[in-house]
C-alpha cells in the first residue's frame, strides 16, 4: 500500500515543479471493467457485506484486480458481515482489520491516490445558468 500521512491531490490539482513526484502514476476509467466470471455473494452474507462485495465490480480499480485480490474482497465480506450481524458491540480490533483489508483493495479514493492510482472521472456536463437562457429567450422573442 502507500505511503502514510495525508491523502495526495489529484494530478489535476497538483503543481509541483521542484521535486519528481515519484512512481509513475496509473489510471484507470471509472466505472465498470471486464472482470472474469465471480463467484456469486453468499446468501447469507448481510446486506451490507453484499452491496460491497458487489460494489466492487462495478468500479475502475477492479481492473487491476487479479484472482487473489477477489479472494481477499469474499473474505472482507464474510468478515464485515459477521461483524454486522454481531449481537456485540463492534470490537475496535475487527473494525480496525477489516478497515485495513479494505485499504489494502483500494477501495476508496484515499486508498488510491496514496498507491497513486487514479480512477479518470467523467466530464461533469456544464449546466447553462437560468439567467443565461433567460436573456437568450429574451434576445430571440425581440428579434436579436
Amino acid at each position: 500500500m502507500g505511503t502514510h500521512g495525508p491523502i495526495p491531490k489529484r494530478s489535476e490539482e497538483r503543481r509541483r515543479r521542484n521535486k519528481d513526484d515519484g512512481p509513475a502514476l496509473a489510471k484507470a476509467p471509472a466505472g465498470p471493467v471486464d472482470i472474469p466470471d465471480l463467484p456469486a455473494p453468499d446468501p447469507d452474507w448481510h446486506p451490507i457485506a453484499t452491496d460491497w462485495y458487489l460494489s466492487l465490480q462495478d468500479s475502475g480499480q477492479a481492473a487491476f484486480y487479479q484472482a487473489s485480490d477477489w479472494a481477499t474482497a469474499r473474505y472482507a465480506a464474510e468478515l464485515m458481515s459477521r461483524l454486522l450481524k454481531s449481537d456485540r458491540a463492534p470490537n475496535g480490533q475487527l473494525v480496525a482489520a477489516l478497515n485495513s483489508v479494505m485499504g489494502s483493495l483500494l477501495t476508496t479514493e484515499g486508498d488510491r491516490r496514496r498507491a497513486r492510482i487514479e480512477l479518470e472521472r467523467k466530464p461533469a456536463t456544464q449546466a447553462v445558468p437560468a439567467s443565461v437562457t433567460a436573456i437568450a429567450d429574451y434576445r430571440s422573442s425581440i428579434g436579436g
